[in-house]
């Protein structure tokens, strides 16, 4: 991952006495200050994905804050969903989210939100990445901040997941997730489920957001030439962990009205240990018993360039490939 950190560090015009330099001089200060940098990835997701003018006036809020630099962002009609990503250091990424949420909020309601994706809040969820120059634990410090200070600027309920929690019960996502905004009053009144920061009670609009500290995620979905719902849900079963499939795969299968096809949607949460081309080949093999084709697959937001090489490598049976010819690399190691 080291490679995305040195990609998304602008470059300033050298001067002539820097170019006069020994080339290994410049390479040695390069990586110096490449090193000192702590770059960090967020990847918050909003509850709106139709409406690109309020996709647009949120986007803009996190692009116009100093030090926070917006990387990509996507929507998703069927899903109802926007996924945006941003990298930079603590401080600026958490001046970032607190504008998404100034933005977001007065924009979303939940009460009329509707689309396939499960949700909990008009801001669902906000993960911390460690990308270079930073640990989990400087991201999960920065994810308790940043969620105390959005309970506290915006009466919002929010709990901490994934390696930012503390409580076994409330690390994965979908089980803090399960019964949906809809649900959300009734379930934090049962035990265990009051809020990490912020009141005991849902927003009205905006009902809960999840902030945690993670490692780096694929979201990969992979779409059906059927409109059967329950062969997706079924293959889906198949491939994710939750139900005896892939260790680091979480699937659902969901409905894509507006194309008239059904789709396995999923996140990769090791790539390593679970490579792409592995659970595309399971989805292909478990659709052909259905009797259904794969029409395409697709990745929302941005990957590791490692995963796509391990599927140039499987794919193409390359043998005894090194990582070290791809160009890129080679460069910069250079």
């Amino acid at each position: 991952m080291s490679g995305n950190a040195a990609a998304i560090i602008e470059q300033k015009p050298r001067s002539v006495n820097e170019l006069a330099q020994p080339a290994a001089s410049r390479r040695a200060e390069t990586a110096t200050i490449v090193s000192a940098m702590a770059i960090i990835e967020c990847v918050p997701n909003i509850s709106e994905g139709r409406r690109p003018d309020v996709v647009a006036t949120i986007v803009n809020a996190v692009r116009n804050v100093p030090g926070a630099r917006l990387l990509d962002f996507s929507s998703d009609t069927s899903h109802n969903r926007s996924v945006i990503t941003i990298a930079g250091d603590a401080t600026p990424l958490k001046h970032a989210i607190l504008a998404l949420f100034d933005a977001a909020l007065p924009l979303i309601d939940l009460r009329t939100h509707t689309g396939e994706h499960p949700r909990l809040g008009a801001v669902d969820v906000v993960p911390f990445v460690p990308i270079d120059g930073v640990t989990m634990a400087d991201c999960v410090a920065l994810a308790k901040e940043t969620a105390q200070a959005v309970a506290e600027r915006f009466s919002i309920p929010v709990y901490l997941y994934e390696e930012a929690s503390s409580n076994p019960l409330r690390k994965n996502l979908e089980d803090i997730r399960r019964g949906q905004f809809e649900g959300l009053a009734a379930k934090m009144t049962t035990d265990g489920w009051a809020p990490d920061y912020g009141p005991s009670t849902p927003h009205p609009t905006a009902g809960a957001s999840v902030i945690g500290a993670r490692m780096p995620l694929i979201a990969y979905n992979v779409n059906l030439a059927t409109d059967r719902l329950d062969v997706a849900k079924k293959i889906a079963a198949t491939v994710r962990f939750s139900s005896g499939g892939f260790r680091f795969v979480k699937a659902m299968g969901v409905a894509l009205a507006d194309r008239g096809i059904v789709q396995v949607s999923m996140n990769l949460t090791n790539y390593e240990q679970t490579p792409i081309h592995r659970v595309f080949a399971a989805v292909k093999r478990e659709a052909e018993r259905y009797g259904v084709n794969v029409l395409e697959s697709e990745i929302v937001g941005l990957v590791p360039a490692a995963a796509l090489l391990d599927v140039a490598i499987a794919d193409l049976q390359l043998a005894g490939f090194k990582r070290t010819q791809v160009l890129e690399t080679r460069l910069r190691e250079d």
